[in-house]
């Protein structure tokens, strides 16, 4: 397949990664729309891939066309490419917030797919939720569903009214996790710990429970109780913890977030 990114960001350079580690295009059938000239300078060193100043030199003859821009660049983006897409080509957007129609609209193009990734992305570990138009064919879905796949765990959903609860819960959520594991590596130093040993501890027990979570299909609740001893040293921790409203505060924030995608999606 042939892929055009415009933005040759973080994000397009992990998508980039992950198709050319899974052997999905060649470096010669990748073009990357970026105006800055260090950056074009990075991406052909990196992956040999084409790097453009010229957005529309970059989607010439593409299959997917990957929107990787921000937000507030979005609308400059769509009025460079307006009426260039044929229709054999198919515009994927990970651009935070902007609705399918907002897409065809400022396209003038009826195949758009709408894509919410994550930043573990960037090592292959992503998570990703995404919505196609009704233009979008069979062929240009299994394109798509290959590219994600290639950065992690991708799921397809026909109602777009779940995208703005995948940013609140999946895009944003390693920020949260991230949160929580700065918290358990302050909280061994607090104990007396060193903190490089916090660290190695923190981040193993947190990679280790999803593990265990996900290979063993068991409710995390189930697992947790394996963990609780009566009267014991966890028991204690999660009193502590459900006395100062962790659980309470984790929904109220992705509720938060999915409130604050919807009103951005809104314009």
């Amino acid at each position: 397949m042939k892929l055009s990114f415009i933005g040759g960001g973080i994000m397009a350079e992990s998508i980039v990664r992950g198709v050319l580690a899974g052997k999905l295009a060649a470096p010669g059938d990748i073009a990357v729309g970026e105006p800055v000239a260090g950056r074009r300078a990075f991406l052909k060193g990196e992956f040999g891939v084409s790097p453009v100043a010229d957005n529309l030199e970059a989607v010439a003859g593409a299959d997917l066309v990957v929107l990787a821009v921000k937000p507030q660049d979005l609308g400059l983006v769509l009025a460079q490419l307006k009426d260039s897409l044929g229709p054999e080509q198919a515009a994927l957007s990970i651009v935070a917030g902007a609705r399918m129609s907002t897409l065809s609209q400022g396209l003038n193009h009826g195949a758009v797919v709408r894509v919410m990734p994550n930043t573990p992305a960037q090592v292959g570990s992503g998570m990703t939720l995404w919505s196609c138009s009704p233009d979008v064919s069979d062929a240009q879905c299994e394109m798509t569903r290959a590219v994600l796949s290639s950065v992690g765990q991708e799921i397809c959903v026909s109602d777009e009214k779940y995208m703005d609860m995948a940013t609140a819960l999946s895009a944003s959520g390693p920020a949260y996790v991230f949160l929580f594991i700065e918290a358990l590596i302050d909280a061994g130093v607090y104990v007396g710990m060193p903190r490089d040993m916090a660290r190695t501890l923190a981040l193993q027990t947190v990679f280790g429970s999803t593990k265990l979570v996900m290979e063993t299909g068991r409710h995390p609740a189930e697992l947790k109780d394996m963990v609780v001893s009566p009267g014991g040293t966890t028991a204690e921790a999660l009193r502590v913890l459900e006395e100062q409203g962790v659980p309470a505060a984790i929904v109220a924030a992705v509720d938060a977030a999915f409130r604050k995608s919807a009103q951005l999606g809104q314009g």
